[in-house]
């Protein structure tokens, strides 16, 4: 039985931090802003000095958060690597002219392949779809490729790509709370995902060619095509060659998040080395694309104490003991229906923070549940993929940006249709193998 005292009340209460900082970031309050005024109020709630104050941000320096912060500051940072040895642009045009471009079909699968592939290997859906992007819009013009289907079929991929890379900050997070291997994951939990989800966006993004077949570039006004140098293919396939053998060797040795921190540096500097760059030259890029992301490591870094806050002060526990009786009820699979549904609707945020706020909020619960740990990632990664569609936010923008779209009503009208069959599969799968 519960105790209903005021203590319990109290720990319970301190949940509305979360509740704020969701209101304040649909109210467009920056996520930076909405994080430290979280973390003033988990103070408040915990009744700290300004000494445990300073310890607890001096603690955060050394998170797991942080940590994929630094990550994600280094990816972009080789992201700027990539770019100036034009790898990103070699890849892009491998895939695309390997399939042939003379008809829409055949473009809309490279452009499918090419988001799948950059966006997974930067770990950043915008840095990619920038990159990509200006390769793919004189090859969609060609074959009148309307915009709005450009964007659509970008942001989907893309959005899955981040599930798909072993160096994504999605992935490297839920790989470190679950304790699953790469492999299981990718198998299990983000190959389902990423499949009903560019089925379902294929068929969209067919429905929408026919309905906005109006809405084509200007071939007249379209960037000249890319085309290789020598020195650009070999300096690509380096890269190729040391990506695959840092996820080779990362398997084989089982290593942990922090072996990212090498893959990011040493990919950057044979890369650039390769590509004809001087160490000053490539430092340089790796510290300005860093500080670009500047803002998303101090987000993360904040992050950890806002979590670690809540739970000091007794609501993740306070939680657990409300959700327990689910068991009862809808017994393992409702649980982990409604750890998804509680991701994908009420948690917008950076994906890997998400992940870590359902973790900290629904681990007890699933441990006490004897949840499938598979199951319980699924249902975690699941979330931060419906988030994306269910809403027009960031990623969503970016896309249609970069495929100089203006047409928004495309975008949702894909994007609730995804979100709705992804709700569905979440539903099934739990029902399935929650065991």
């Amino acid at each position: 039985m519960i105790d209903y005292n005021l203590s319990f009340w109290w720990q319970l209460a301190s949940l509305s931090l979360i509740i704020v900082y969701i209101i304040l970031v649909f109210r467009s309050v920056t996520p930076l802003v909405a994080t430290s005024i979280g973390v003033g109020l988990g103070f408040i709630f915990n009744h700290s000095t300004p000494l445990e104050m300073g310890h607890t941000l001096q603690n955060a320096l050394g998170s797991f958060l942080a940590l994929v912060g630094l990550i994600i500051m280094l990816g972009r940072g080789l992201a700027e690597i990539l770019n100036e040895t034009k790898v990103s642009n070699t890849l892009v045009h491998k895939i695309i002219y390997s399939i042939g471009i003379n008809t829409q079909t055949k473009v809309k699968i490279g452009v499918i392949l090419s988001s799948l592939v950059i966006v997974a290997i930067l770990g950043t859906l915008a840095g990619g779809i920038a990159i990509i992007a200006p390769i793919l819009r004189p090859i969609a013009a060609d074959v009148k490729l309307s915009r709005p289907t450009l964007a659509v079929l970008m942001q989907a991929s893309g959005e899955e790509a981040l599930i798909l890379g072993p160096f994504t900050p999605p992935v490297i997070a839920i790989l470190e709370l679950s304790g699953l291997s790469y492999y299981h994951l990718l198998l299990f939990a983000a190959l389902p995902i990423s499949i009903v989800t560019l089925i379902t966006t294929w068929i969209s993004a067919n429905r929408l060619q026919k309905k906005y077949a109006n809405e084509l570039f200007d071939t007249a006004a379209s960037l000249e095509k890319f085309v290789p140098t020598i020195r650009q293919k070999i300096t690509t396939l380096c890269f190729i060659c040391g990506f695959i053998f840092c996820v080779t060797y990362g398997m084989i040795v089982h290593a942990k998040t922090s072996y990212v921190i090498f893959v990011m540096i040493f990919l950057a500097l044979s890369t650039g080395l390769v590509g004809g760059l001087s160490l000053n030259k490539i430092f340089e890029l790796l510290i300005s694309g860093m500080q670009k992301n500047l803002h998303l490591f101090v987000i993360f870094l904040l992050l950890d104490p806002f979590l670690n806050l809540i739970q000091s002060a007794g609501g993740f526990h306070a939680l657990t003991q409300i959700f327990i009786p689910l068991e009862n009820l809808g017994g393992k699979p409702m649980l982990s229906i409604l750890t998804g549904l509680t991701g994908a609707f009420g948690m917008p945020a950076a994906a890997a923070a998400v992940i870590k706020m359902l973790y900290s909020t629904f681990s007890s619960t699933a441990i006490a549940m004897q949840l499938s740990m598979t199951t319980f990632a699924f249902s975690i990664l699941l979330a931060t993929r419906i988030t994306n569609f269910a809403y027009p936010g960031a990623n969503m923008f970016a896309s249609m940006g970069f495929a100089e779209s203006t047409n928004i009503k495309a975008m949702i009208r894909n994007g609730l249709t995804i979100t709705t069959v992804q709700v569905v599969f979440l539903i099934i799968y739990s029902l399935l193998f929650s065991g």
